[in-house]
């Protein structure tokens, strides 16, 4: 079987899951605000917010483009850079046609160790599909994706909250972001600021700046 057959299926094993998630939905729909009870200005200044965590290397560095090369911040460091060790995770955003990540990024639900080892999650590791590209992107131009169905996996402003929840169920990547052991940087606030910045958000329509 080929690099190109390889990468197909480990692309279609990682996105069904996924795919089932994003109709899927749980306790999100509870952090819910009623529809135009926040104000578009308010909704502004929770973006903002929001805005500050996507964009931190801690979650920004597995959201790139096509060429599927993580990006990484070396603890002690402030500058991202290409990730080391000429990582390139391919179609499949796994690594199945060079090296996996999960050569060296472990499936655990253990509190991550100290900098330098790799940083670990309670799914498996994977960069995140093209459509959700952060990584480079401005603010507007990141806001408009993840509104957007057509990139962000078919999800609704509920949707995107039943997505946080149900990642932390499974302490995965994003809860992770501000629990990456000790020696690294992490986004702005708290795993539930950030979901009430997007309850918050969502119930002033979802506003983008200009």
């Amino acid at each position: 079987m080929d690099r190109t057959l390889i990468a197909a299926a480990f692309a279609a094993s990682i996105m069904a899951p996924l795919t089932v998630m994003v109709y899927a939905k749980g306790e999100g729909s509870r952090d819910a605000l009623p529809s135009g009870s926040v104000s578009r200005a308010a909704g502004l200044e929770a973006w903002k917010r929001i805005e500050a965590v996507v964009s931190h290397p801690r979650c920004a560095n597995c959201h790139v483009d096509t060429r599927g090369i993580p990006i990484w911040t070396p603890a002690g460091e402030t500058e991202s850079r290409v990730h080391g060790m000429n990582i390139h995770a391919g179609l499949s955003r796994i690594g199945a046609e060079e090296i996996p990540c999960s050569t060296c990024h472990m499936t655990s639900t253990l509190p991550n160790d100290p900098a330098p080892a790799p940083p670990r999650a309670g799914i498996p590791w994977q960069l995140a599909p093209v459509e959700f590209l952060w990584y480079g992107q401005s603010g507007a131009e990141i806001c408009k994706q993840l509104r957007d169905p057509a990139r962000n996996g078919g999800r609704d402003a509920v949707a995107l909250l039943d997505h946080l929840r149900h990642d932390a169920s499974l302490s995965g990547f994003i809860p992770r972001g501000w629990e990456p052991g000790e020696g690294r940087s992490t986004p702005p606030g708290t795993f539930e600021d950030h979901v009430r910045d997007m309850a918050e958000w969502g119930a002033a329509g979802q506003p983008c700046p200009e």
